[in-house]
């Protein structure tokens, strides 16, 4: 090359494509709709109306569909391969509407509506601490998980968001169900800000939980264990109404629990609570 020639163009790099799966962010996009069904049925529910517990229940119903969305996006993309940063952040932005706005604002709608008449702010801000410390708590998940080069960590470190959702949702399907008639204006519903603080310190908390990301779905399982599956996951939508008044509030208050008992059991235990029996580490698929 001479003197005059003009230098040699380098070529520009590609700029980087987002990795966008579909049906994991499909189940994702599910959760986001049923937190936003949940706030219209929040949002519309009168506490003088005769149908006030309908709505209330239909809310309910939406929350605990969204966790099951929430769920199911995770197990999809871990076990496709799909995880990406784009399905983390959108899976959060999800979160923070089904599972903090809703739990926040129906708290805030059959309670402290009513106890803070004099004071609403009082009452908006008490339902905006569970809403905070959800953010903080999610926020905290991505840094780590960014941090850790987007690897899923098999604990989590505070109680997730969904389970906190899911028990407030749970919990009140149960009180609703003890007193359906005078709910409204029952003295059951008044746990439930104490609760919503207390899930809101737990969120933001040091306390670590199983993630149960081990346990792989495509695993090979014994054919008495697999007909067992088969038989409880049929009694549970069987007695579905069952399920959701009393069985629900028990597994996610058991999981609540176990946060604190886990650090005292022997490993053994917590292995064999944890990690799936027929996986370990030799999975063959059909």
């Amino acid at each position: 090359m001479s003197a005059g020639d003009p230098p040699a163009r380098v070529p520009e790099s590609e700029p980087a494509r987002l990795k966008i799966y579909l049906l994991p962010n499909l189940m994702t996009a599910g959760n986001l709709f049923c937190g936003f069904l949940a706030l219209t049925k929040i949002v519309e529910a009168d506490i003088r109306a005769v149908d006030f517990t309908s709505s209330i229940r239909h809310a309910l119903f939406y929350i605990l569909l969204a966790c099951i969305f929430d769920l199911l996006d995770g197990r999809v993309a871990r076990m496709g391969g799909f995880e990406s940063p784009f399905g983390r952040e959108f899976d959060s932005l999800a979160d923070i509407v089904s599972f903090g706005v809703a739990p926040a604002f129906l708290v805030h709608r059959i309670v402290l509506r009513d106890v803070f008449t004099l004071h609403p702010q009082l009452g908006w801000f008490i339902a905006s601490i569970f809403l905070i410390c959800g953010a903080f708590r999610l926020a905290r998940f991505n840094c780590l998980a960014a941090q850790q080069g987007g690897g899923s960590s098999n604990e989590f470190l505070g109680f997730p968001i969904p389970a906190a959702a899911g028990l407030v949702a749970s919990l009140t399907l149960f009180l609703m169900h003890l007193d359906d008639r005078d709910f409204a204006k029952g003295n059951w519903r008044f746990a439930l800000p104490f609760l919503l603080v207390f899930l809101s310190v737990m969120m933001v908390s040091e306390v670590k939980y199983p993630a149960f990301k081990r346990i792989d779905w495509r695993t090979r399982h014994p054919f008495a264990k697999t007909i067992i599956i088969i038989l409880v996951s049929g009694l549970f939508i069987t007695l579905w109404d069952k399920v959701l008044h009393f069985v629900l509030p028990l597994v996610f208050t058991a999981y609540l629990l176990y946060g604190f008992v886990r650090p005292r059991i022997s490993r053994k235990v917590v292995a064999a609570l944890e990690e799936d029996p027929g996986g370990e580490g030799s999975a063959s698929h059909d």
